[in-house]
């Protein structure tokens, strides 16, 4: 992807280093903690003691990331500027107004409004807090574990995150989710592959309008779009995880359906062409 002189957005909170639920009492809370113990017949001596330990500690596990981490930040915050470029106009389009999400990047695991974010989830989008989790370690998993490398594979996890964030601001997530409620596993499952797929569509309409608005797209860069959505279609990471597949659990979408969806919202750059719900399941 061409991205040079693009702007980066700064709606980022860049937790990478800091592990989930590290918190610090602070010089005030210190002081009241040895007070408490001391009042009940402890040793405040030991708790100061332990404190200065800890925030040494702390102070001292400095976290520097690697000039690669550094790379796929700066790609990262710049995709979410495309994003909300594009969107931001689309919207105006409509008649609506666009509320960009914030992106969290981490490193392990972090706090999210839907719990605990971790690596091993990979990227996740929250629509309790309206922002986007992700572990920037997941795009070499993408190259090294999923054969879906690329800076433009890259890019659609981003946007695919976002479109979960565009369902939110639509109401199609909420009502989804409150249908979801209300069915079995199976049905529930379907609702969810119709959700993914739609926002594997809004990926590629976000890539249609960035490409017309910054001429971003470069030769090969669709195809590792599609091999991306390809390479983690439910179907072929069940079978590579256990030889054979199990369709009714299916709830993010199949190879070919991801991959087809994602073109659709390539080729086309509408969004009243993404509707995943209204077909019948079969079609999909």
């Amino acid at each position: 992807m061409k991205l040079d002189g693009r702007r980066q957005s700064d709606n980022v909170d860049d937790r990478r280093g800091r592990m989930a639920g590290k918190t610090s009492l602070g010089i005030g809370g210190v002081i009241i903690g040895a007070i408490i113990i001391w009042i009940m017949g402890g040793d405040p001596m030991s708790f100061l003691s332990q404190q200065a330990s800890e925030g040494l500690t702390n102070t001292e596990q400095v976290y520097t990331p690697t000039p690669e981490e550094e790379e796929a930040a700066a790609f990262s915050k710049t995709i979410l500027a495309g994003t909300e470029d594009v969107w931001k106009e689309i919207f105006e389009q409509n008649n609506m107004t666009y509320v960009p999400p914030k992106m969290v990047l981490f490193t392990g695991s972090t706090t999210s409004g839907c719990g605990t974010a971790a690596s091993s989830t990979g990227p996740f989008y929250c629509p309790v807090d309206k922002t986007l989790y992700i572990d920037l370690s997941f795009f070499n998993q993408m190259r090294d574990q999923l054969s879906a490398g690329g800076d433009f594979a890259y890019a659609y996890v981003v946007a695919h995150e976002v479109g979960h964030h565009v369902q939110n601001l639509l109401g199609t997530l909420d009502q989804v989710q409150r249908r979801q409620r209300q069915v079995g596993k199976t049905e529930s499952n379907q609702l969810n592959v119709r959700l993914e797929l739609q926002a594997d569509f809004y990926a590629g309409v976000w890539a249609y309008h960035d490409n017309k608005i910054f001429q971003s797209i470069e030769e090969g860069d669709i195809e590792e779009g599609l091999n991306a959505a390809s390479q983690i279609g439910d179907d072929r990471l069940q079978m590579e995880a256990q030889g054979y597949t199990v369709p009714d659990s299916f709830n993010h979408g199949t190879s070919a359906q991801r991959a087809r969806w994602l073109k659709k919202g390539l080729q086309t750059g509408n969004i009243t062409d993404g509707d995943t719900f209204s077909m019948s399941y079969s079609q999909l």
